[in-house]
């Protein structure tokens, strides 16, 4: 739910503000800078004649604040002239209207520096009533879209390959349902191919249905890795031998056996269909820890024969394939695509290849759920398969590739060990983080004995601190993961958000003011941290009213730049989902809450006069209301105590 227009108009009423004129593409009701940007926009229509939308789209945040909040470069404007002249002029007729402090030409450039006070009490309100809700615009309103993400191969283990695909996957399908668009979460599971035969011929082998009910993932992958052992040694034999493999060998029974599953063999996809629903129950346990649920169970199984007979007579008429000894190929140097080579769509013997099932599959979606955006989660490794298929699906005369078609890739993890050597499942690293943050929080017996579930809430912290230090980077890095680093309190990490999120509920409960008493809060700059004539009245001498006034001017600093980056909030989502980077939203939360400490270091909230206090904690709220909303997004559960 977002802010609608009639309640804007309210607000802005008990302000003496009118309501601008809505620019498209931009949601004041949901976002203050926004509600700025159209304010400015319209002035700049009037006083420099050009459209406002052109003024709206050439307004830029400002990075350092000495330069103001937003910023004109006037050639963006497409004006004629003197432009450092113009800019003086319109800066010295620019109406201010209460959400401006001032409008200062610099050069060629217009800098606008928002009113402190104005964001104190317009921000801060918004925050407190709209509370997990503030972020949140209709951007996407009425659109749809598929997020395919995870994506693990079932009998094989769920690694950290798959935890980037996961977690990233969760964060941008939580990020567009926040932008108002309805989301699909896909999970299109690696459960077909002949290592279901290797899989079925190593259960009647080394299987047991006791551990299979038991672990799963686990059991198959250990009859997995038995049974390729023996297919190597099998083949290794015979090469020795200077022989063929025998027909009963195991490689052969394994292609038999999935040859069983193409043609619809009952007892062949019976054992199927129950490795693949054991193991979907397993992944919803992990994947439930990772506070992430799908909306649909796909794979490359659910690409039926006839789709993918109708993407092959696609491609035929489109005269797209080559035929070479017998099997079928798309050759990207007919199309003017040297780069990504050529690609096989049909073996020889005519079954189906990976590529072929996406197309297949691509095109089912589109007909099934009508997406306006399909994205997909995966690894930088398959950059050229993903361009190969994208091309294809384009070729194919589907116009809708370009526009809709997401591929949002990323690096590998590096340095995935234990102590006691490689850690194979994700639930391996889960469980060792968990005990890790346990010994952790048992090094301060004071505080542990407060906390109610010691063991779920190191599992929340330690949860935070592998998907903090997967996100905290650009996705198309590869990082190394560090497990001290990572559960470390202190520096950039999960635990701190945690920490930072835990003190302020802190804060919070030791005030133990009523949130309707926080919404009436007077957040005047001068109730927040005093005024120079209260300071000439206390009678100082002239080196304590020196400090004082330097201790008065970094409060005030403080307060403007926290209510600054609280203010920014909604646009740093609005800009997390054009370059689909988590780090943005990290990055974001990390400034905040740095932001925050420095401020309270010098803004004392308890023993302060009530109004003083009450004030004080209604903007620490916002920033602990924010610091919440901003992890959720993430996937993370915040934590009250640690």
């Amino acid at each position: 739910m977002t802010s609608s227009v009639s309640e804007l108009t309210q607000k802005l009423d008990k302000m003496k503000l009118e309501v601008p004129p809505q620019i498209e593409g931009s949601f004041p009701a949901s976002n203050t800078t926004d509600l700025c940007r159209n304010y400015i926009a319209n002035h700049l229509s009037k006083l420099a004649n050009v459209d406002a939308n052109i003024a709206f789209q050439a307004l830029e945040w400002s990075i350092v604040l000495g330069n103001g909040d937003l910023v004109v470069p006037l050639p963006r404007l497409r004006l004629k002239g003197n432009l450092d002249e113009l800019a003086q002029k319109i800066a010295a007729e620019f109406p201010l209207g209460g959400y401006l402090e001032k409008v200062v030409p610099k050069g060629k450039f217009l800098q606008f520096f928002f009113n402190t006070q104005f964001l104190l009490n317009y921000v801060t309100k918004d925050v407190l009533t709209r509370t997990s809700d503030y972020g949140s615009a209709p951007v996407g309103a009425g659109k749809k879209v598929i997020v395919e993400f995870s994506s693990p191969n079932i009998a094989k283990p769920f690694h950290a390959g798959h935890l980037r695909s996961t977690i990233i996957g969760g964060f941008l399908a939580n990020l567009h349902e926040k932008l108002g668009w309805k989301v699909i979460r896909m999970n299109y599971l690696g459960d077909w191919g002949k290592q279901f035969g290797v899989l079925a011929v190593g259960f009647d082998k080394y299987g047991s249905e006791e551990e299979l009910k038991a672990d799963p993932i686990n059991h198959l992958f250990k009859v997995y890795v038995k049974i390729n052992e023996d297919m190597t040694a099998e083949k290794e034999a015979a090469e020795k031998a200077g022989v063929e493999l025998p027909a009963d060998a195991t490689d052969n029974q394994a292609r038999a056996f999935f040859k069983k599953m193409e043609e619809g063999d009952e007892h062949a996809l019976g054992l199927w269909k129950r490795f693949r629903e054991l193991s979907i129950e397993k992944y919803i346990d992990t994947y439930a820890r990772l506070n992430i649920k799908y909306d649909v169970y796909s794979g490359e199984s659910q690409v039926s024969n006839e789709v993918m007979q109708k993407v092959t007579e696609t491609l035929e008429e489109k005269k797209l394939i080559k035929v070479d000894r017998g099997a079928k190929l798309v050759d990207f140097k007919d199309f003017k695509e040297k780069k990504l080579g050529k690609v096989l769509v049909e073996k020889s013997d005519g079954t189906s290849l990976y590529v072929t099932r996406d197309l297949g599959a691509a095109t089912e979606r589109k007909s099934v759920y009508n997406f306006d955006k399909m994205i997909y989660v995966i690894a930088s490794q398959q950059d050229l398969h993903v361009k190969q298929f994208f091309k294809i699906l384009e070729l194919m005369g589907n116009d809708w590739v370009k526009s809709q078609m997401v591929h949002v890739n990323f690096g590998m993890v590096l340095g995935m060990s234990t102590r006691k050597g490689t850690v194979v499942f994700l639930d391996d690293i889960l469980e060792q983080v968990k005990n890790e943050m346990l010994s952790i929080m048992k090094k301060n017996p004071d505080k542990f004995s407060q906390v109610e579930d010691p063991e779920k809430i190191a599992d929340l912290v330690g949860i935070s601190a592998v998907m903090i230090q997967d996100m905290q980077s650009k996705r198309i890095n590869n990082y190394e993961f560090g497990w001290e680093r990572m559960l470390s309190s202190e520096g950039d990490t999960g635990p701190y958000l945690q920490y930072a999120h835990s003190r302020l509920r802190s804060i919070e409960r030791n005030c133990n003011v009523p949130e309707s008493e926080l919404l009436k809060a007077d957040l005047s700059i001068e109730n927040l941290v005093g005024t120079e004539d209260q300071l000439k009245k206390l009678g100082l001498s002239e080196e304590e009213y020196a400090k004082k006034l330097d201790q008065l001017k970094n409060q005030t600093e403080k307060v403007q730049s926290l209510i600054r980056i609280i203010t920014s909030y909604p646009d740093t989502l609005k800009y997390a989902s054009k370059n689909y980077e988590p780090s943005t939203i990290v990055t974001y939360l990390f400034k905040l809450t740095h932001q925050f400490s420095s401020t309270y270091k010098i803004l004392r909230v308890m023993g302060e006069e009530r109004e003083v206090m009450v004030a004080r904690l209604a903007l620490f709220s916002a920033v602990r209301q924010i610091l919440n909303n901003g992890l959720r997004l993430l996937g993370i559960t915040p934590v009250d105590r640690m």
